[in-house]
Parts: C-alpha cells; structure tokens; sequence
C-alpha cells in the first residue's frame, strides 16, 4: 500500500465519503487511489472554487467532514474565496493539496509556491506531510481537527513522493474534541440577567439555529420576553412553519442599528457579536447599542443546543405554542419585482427543500414570506466571498440526495462559479437554480448611493451587467442543464413548478424588474 492509498483507508475509516476534486499532476497517486480504495465517491469540478464550496455545502448539510482536492498552491489558491466562506461556516472540511516531490522543491519549477501560506487564513489547522509512513496519521489527525467543538478548515499538504513512495497502511481514526459543555455557572450568570428585563436579546448562531436550539431559545424568550435574532448570514437554519419566528439581524448597519435600538443585554447563543460589514464613516463598528450588556451563553465550540436547554431550565421555562407565521398571498401576475420572486418562492418550495440564498438583494424580499413555507433548510453566504451559491448548492445535493435544493441566485455571485451547473448536469443532482438577473451588481449600486453624490458613466459602468446581456438559458444548456427565462409571475410560477416536479438540474432565469 502506498501512501495515498494509506491516506484514503484512513479517510474512510474516519468518515469521510466524497471528493471534490480539481486534481493535477501531483495528485495523480491519489486520483488512481480513488479506484483501489472503495469507499470514497469522486466528484470532479471543473474549477477549485466550485470544489471548495461543494465541500461547505456538503459538510453543511451532512455534518460529516468533505474532502477537497487541489493542485498546489495556484489550485488551492483558486479555493481560497470559497474557503473563506466554509471557515466562517464552521464547515468540517478537510483540504488534500498536492505538492512538489520534496527532492523537487529546490528546482523552484514554475508551479511551486509557499501552500502553507496561503492555506492559514482559511483553515484552523495546516500541516505539511514529510513522509508516506507518517501520511495515514496526518490524514486521521486532519479529519480530526475539521470536526468536533472546534469545527473548520483543515488543509493537509501532500508531496507526490509521499503519496508514491510505501507505507505502512492506514492508521486508526483519531476522535474528535468534543464541543465543550457550558458551565452551569455561566448559565446562572445569564439567567440572573434576564430575569424582569424584557429589553433584551437572544443572538443565535450555528447550531443554535437548528431546531433543538430554536425550540429551546422560543422557551427561554416566552420565559422573558426576551427577543430572538439570528445571525445575519448563518451557516445553516431550520426554518418554516411550525418553527419559531426569528428575526434576522439586518445587513445595512443603520437598519442594524434601528433594530438593537433600546436593547439593555445582548445574550450570544452560538454567534459572534454583531459588527457591521464595512465601516461607514459616522457609524459604529459594533452594532450593540451604547451601554448595552454583552453575555456570553456558549461559543461556537461549546454546545450552544445543550446551553440554551440549561437556560430555559435555569428559568423555569415552559414549553409555548409556535404562533403560525402570516402567509403571504400569491401575487398577482405581472412583472417580476423582488417581492413577487420572493413571494412565489415561498409559496412553491416543497417539504424539504433545501434553499440556498445568494440572490443579494432579491433575497432580501424572501424572507420574510418563507417563515411561512413548509419545513424547509436555509444556507446563506456566511464570508461575503460571492460565488458561493452554485457549488454549495451542488454539494447540499450530493449530502441530501432525496431532497430538492433550490439554488436562489443573484446574476453578479453566479458567473464566478458558472462552472458548477456541469457538475450538476454530469452527477444528476435535483439542483434548481432560479436566477435573478436583474443585468446589475445592484448591491454595487446601492452602495455607490450610499457613498455620497451622483455616480458618473464610468463608475456606473462597473456596476452594469447589460452590455451585452448574459444569456443565462444558453449558458446553462452549454454546461448540460436545461432552461428557460421567465418574465411575468404567471410564468415563474409555471416554470418553478415544472423544475421542482421533474428529476434532476434546471435554470430559470428570471427577469426582475
């Protein structure tokens, strides 16, 4: 057994099943691997950045690790955007980058580079293999660290002589650091807090915001009077009827602002503090308001779930009816605005669905309709790194193969990673992708305004995507996936329909108005 093969029995043993794979030269042991090792399905991208947010996707959805496979350091730098995301994501995924045979390195041939410098921003563990009789060992101890409390990134760099030369067979896979329990005394501290104080706020992240967490979150605000916002782009979220209603806290940070106005305790549940995107001149970094009490309930690599139990515990917390979320009515035909898109996405997506939002400012109109859509999955674009949406769907596919996943999709993100409608076409995925193409980076625009003063032709220029017009049905049609372009409510709703009933991928591009 050689090392990559090595490699590949450790990876199995310790739970990974699919490869997103963009490979080289320097990965060609193990992509001959892939045959002499069952157990781990290949699935070929035909760019790195479609590979890396596959692997959020699928690592989102399964909660097992994803492995991704990369070809030295311009490969893997093709990832990195992606990776941003997966890392803000918490996303277990496990980077196999190929590299020169270390008796190569001093050549300097022209693909070598400095990997482990490039990988470090995106990933919570990096190591770089010295031998094939150490690789399963590496391999065990990567899987390891992309799972557990501490959840991420982890990138493993693979000489070619380490995946050729013999060794030892694979090792046993190392456990995982357990999500460390909140302390009771921490849960005392916040339950004191909110005791008689309504001005206050749950802030939901990670697994927080799946429905053990909500559930334990809507008795905890019942409780309190408490209010309960999620992060503004979370990794993944139960969402739809029967759950509780959860605000999201707004992206702008002056809608942000308007909404925490008045708060006296921000209790983090999972998430992070709320900052703005970008820094504004005259408006704050941090979005709490003057004042306001920050408590911490659980980090991100403490069981957030167990913690919001413990608290609704702690105050003797009942268990409340769910209000039913207002259902919108269906809009009437005509053009396609954002709120129509919205609105017919709501009403149409079935049981089940997996939506994975990153239409941008059409987005925004979604919703609030979809907290009344039957049960559905929520995955949004956790880094601000576009192009996310297209792969992460693909790979929500693959890790969910009986449910349908609805690609919502803005036309500026899409063309990064155009590249991941073939994917879907080659592996079959029930993958629909409704595109919005309004023929702007509308939120380039937006900001523009916001920036003061009237845009000239050549600003106004680099925020247009008319000239010419993408033809996204062609486009799609060209990577295998069928198509049609919609313009009217009458019609979208026609052609959802169709797309979410038959098997396999489909685009509809929608013209908003």
């Amino acid at each position: 057994m050689n090392g990559a093969e090595s490699l590949l029995a450790t990876m199995v043993a310790s739970g990974v099943g699919v490869c997103f794979a963009n490979p080289g030269t320097t990965e060609m042991a193990l992509v001959r691997a892939l045959d002499a090792v069952p157990g781990i399905r290949g699935v070929l991208g035909l760019f790195e950045g479609v590979c890396s947010g596959a692997a959020d996707g699928y690592a989102r959805m399964a909660g097992q690790p994803a492995m991704g496979l990369f070809h030295l350091g311009p490969g893997f730098a093709n990832a990195v955007a992606n990776l941003h995301n997966a890392r803000r994501a918490r996303s277990p995924v496990v980077n196999v980058v190929g590299d020169q045979a270390t008796w190569h390195r001093g050549a300097d041939a022209p693909l070598t580079s400095d990997i482990a410098s490039l990988a470090r921003p995106v990933s919570r563990w990096v190591r770089a293999a010295t031998s094939a009789r150490a690789l399963a060992q590496d391999a065990a101890e990567a899987v390891a660290a992309a799972q557990g409390g501490g959840a991420g990134v982890a990138t493993l760099i693979v000489p070619s002589d380490c995946q050729t030369d013999e060794a030892g067979g694979p090792v046993r896979p190392v456990a995982a650091e357990p999500r460390r329990a909140v302390p009771g005394s921490r849960v005392e501290e916040v339950a004191a807090a909110l005791r008689g104080r309504s001005r206050a706020a749950l802030v939901l992240g990670g697994r927080a915001l799946l429905e053990r967490g909500q559930r334990a979150a809507a008795r905890v605000a019942a409780a309190t009077g408490c209010r309960m916002l999620s992060e503004c782009f979370p990794a993944r979220q139960e969402r739809g009827a029967g759950l509780p209603r959860i605000e999201r806290v707004p992206y702008f940070p002056e809608r942000a602002l308007a909404s925490l106005a008045g708060l006296e305790i921000l209790v983090l549940a999972g998430a992070a503090e709320p900052v703005a995107f970008f820094g504004y001149p005259g408006l704050p970094s941090r979005l709490a308001p003057p004042g306001c009490a920050l408590l911490m309930l659980a980090s991100p690599e403490e069981d957030v779930e167990g913690g919001l139990d413990a608290l609704a515990d702690a105050l003797a917390a009942g268990n409340p009816a769910v209000a039913p979320a207002r259902r919108v009515d269906m809009p009437a035909d005509g053009p396609l605005t954002p709120d129509a898109v919205g609105a017919v996405l709501a009403l149409s997506q079935p049981e089940g669905a997996i939506v994975v939002e990153e239409s941008g400012t059409t987005g925004l109109r979604y919703f609030g309709p979809a907290a009344a859509s039957p049960r559905h999955t929520l995955l949004t674009l956790t880094g601000g790194s576009i192009g996310m949406g297209p792969p992460c769907a693909t790979g929500a596919a693959i890790a969910c193969p009986d449910r349908v996943v609805v690609g919502f999709q803005g036309d500026g993100g899409a063309m990064y990673t155009l590249q991941a409608l073939w994917t879907q076409a080659r592996e079959q995925l029930h993958v629909v992708t409704l595109l919005c193409a309004n023929r702007h980076y509308r939120i380039l625009e937006m900001e523009l305004a916001r920036a003061g003063g009237a845009a000239g032709p050549q600003a106004l220029g680099l925020t247009d995507l008319s000239r010419p017009p993408l033809d996204w049905v062609s486009l799609a049609r060209g990577m295998g996936v069928p198509g049609t372009r919609v313009e009217t409510v009458a019609s979208l709703r026609e052609a959802l329909g169709h797309a979410l009933a038959e098997a396999g991928p489909y685009l509809v591009e929608v013209v908003v108005a």
